[in-house]
């Protein structure tokens, strides 16, 4: 088995500690010396030499199905959770889990949340303290969906170990814990927040973080997350990320299911009625109709639209990569920024339809479409939520239909953009120009991570995401992986790290 790509993720993080660690000293410090250089070599020697332990590992943490999209999945979430407690606690860390409540279902059920994972490990009080986040639930994934292998059995071709959960975010997860056991004497005391309920909108995590911000926050100086992927095949660090908010139309009819061939004609059926909402969502350029939604967002200045001229996304590649013949927009720029830095609309699905293979006339009497509108700076959540509602009553005023509709909403999280002058960020563009020889690209994330706008709002601490998942692993898709590719070229420049300050 070739498994290199998980010894050189975990060697990247090693090299980002001590990033992160020079970023926390004073100026005069310096981790140039021979004896780091030294341990540097032994570091990276011992993750060449349990690089099969590390991806049978990850092996096991694949199997498990933490589909946190199901709450009937939930008790695997659970499973994992506690795998990742025993694993933290073998290597010498402490565990607790910290109750985050309840939650209502759609239903009315009121069910009780996966807990979260708040571990540490022995604190030296004269060092920096590092707080890592990640998650370890998962997007749904079954072979009918156009899986090539098992999405949860972890399976190597060609040097790509695909599975669900590989990149997004088990593995770095498990990269972050491989990188602490690597370490005899770590350079900065490392907390660690964990949680199983990202992909659904990190329940009660952000009343958590308001509840231990005096405790478990008050000793943290920055805060990591590695749950998204370089742009492209070059390094890169991450500024910001969409917030989103997701919508359910349900348009309810008769009291059963009717025949096509007896009732199709002479009754408005649900199903015409959803069309012809989702249908005013947005047009054929992806221009968002909702009328007021787009106002409040933040103007493109200069120095941000100069971000753009350095990022070598390749137009031709990347609509090889994703199967389209062309995009909405015409430039690398603007195709960017459709992704990153505008909001945009996308409809998902219709619950309620026939959606098996052949034939079924029928008239669904209750049909459910769902859509997300991805959100950036400074579109407000709430306010957004009005105004989707606002305009599906009105369009559906317009229908004199005899039917019942009813608008919902949840996530409902916040965009987030860092500092670029953060140190943290002033250290890692000099770490990667020297241990990568290339300048690094400054790219936001077009998908929402809740917990980075929240841990900043919340805890007034310095928010960085070091991407470590390659441009093209697939996370929330079919054949999601992680690509050892990205981080090969580098490896010989690692020790050239130590020189940066």
């Amino acid at each position: 088995m070739d498994t290199l790509f998980v010894g050189i993720m975990t060697k990247f993080i090693v090299v980002a500690f001590l990033l992160l660690h020079t970023s926390a000293s004073s100026p005069s410090s310096s981790s140039s010396s021979p004896g780091a250089a030294g341990m540097l070599k032994q570091l990276f020697q011992y993750i060449d030499d349990h690089q099969n332990q590390f991806v049978q590992r990850l092996r096991e943490w694949v199997t498990v199905q933490s589909n946190s999209g199901d709450h009937t999945k939930w008790g695997e979430v659970e499973r994992i959770l506690n795998m990742t407690a025993v694993r933290i606690q073998e290597m010498g860390g402490t565990v607790d889990f910290a109750d985050v409540g309840t939650h209502q279902l759609p239903s009315g059920e009121t069910v009780p949340l996966p807990p979260v994972i708040l571990a540490e490990f022995e604190r030296d009080p004269k060092k920096a303290t590092l707080c890592i986040y990640g998650h370890v639930d998962v997007q749904p994934a079954k072979m009918a969906d156009g899986w090539t292998t098992d999405p949860f059995n972890l399976t190597e071709i060609k040097g790509n170990l695909y599975g669900r959960g590989a990149t997004d975010n088990k593995g770095p997860v498990l990269a972050w814990l491989h990188a602490v056991e690597s370490y005899q004497e770590i350079p900065v005391n490392i907390k660690l927040i964990i949680e199983g309920l990202e992909e659904v909108g990190s329940y009660g995590l952000l009343e958590l973080t308001r509840k231990i911000n005096d405790s478990f926050f008050a000793d943290v100086d920055f805060i990591v997350i590695s749950d998204n992927v370089w742009a492209t095949r070059n390094p890169a660090l991450t500024y910001g990320t969409r917030g989103s908010s997701y919508f359910f139309v349900e348009v309810d009819g008769p009291k059963l299911d009717f025949h096509s061939g007896v009732y199709g004609g002479s009754i408005q059926e649900p199903m015409s009625d959803l069309i012809a909402l989702l249908g005013s969502l947005l047009d054929h350029t992806g221009k968002i109709l909702v009328p007021g939604v787009t106002d409040d967002v933040a103007p493109l200045t200069e120095d941000e639209r100069k971000l753009y001229d350095n990022i070598s996304f390749d137009l031709e590649e990347m609509k090889s990569v994703a199967g389209v013949k062309h995009f909405l927009q015409d430039t690398k720029e603007e195709v960017l920024m459709a992704r990153w830095r505008n909001p945009s609309l996308s409809i998902h699905g219709i619950q309620g339809a026939f959606s098996e293979p052949g034939t079924k006339t029928v008239i669904p009497k209750q049909v459910t479409g769902k859509f997300s509108i991805r959100q950036v700076p400074n579109m407000d959540p709430p306010d957004v939520e009005r105004k989707v509602k606002e305009h599906l009553l009105q369009v559906f005023s317009t229908l004199k239909s005899p039917n019942r509709l009813r608008v919902t909403a949840t996530v409902g999280a916040k965009p987030w953009v860092a500092n670029l002058k953060d140190p943290q960020y002033v250290a890692g563009q000099r770490a990667v120009r020297e241990v990568f020889g290339v300048e690094p690209e400054l790219i936001r994330e077009g998908s929402t991570i809740p917990i980075a706008q929240n841990f900043q709002e919340e805890t007034g601490k310095s928010v960085m995401m070091l991407p470590i998942g390659g441009h093209d692993d697939g996370e929330h898709s079919q054949n999601e992986k992680i690509n050892r590719i990205p981080y090969v070229s580098p490896l010989n420049s690692f020790e050239f790290f130590l020189h940066s300050r």
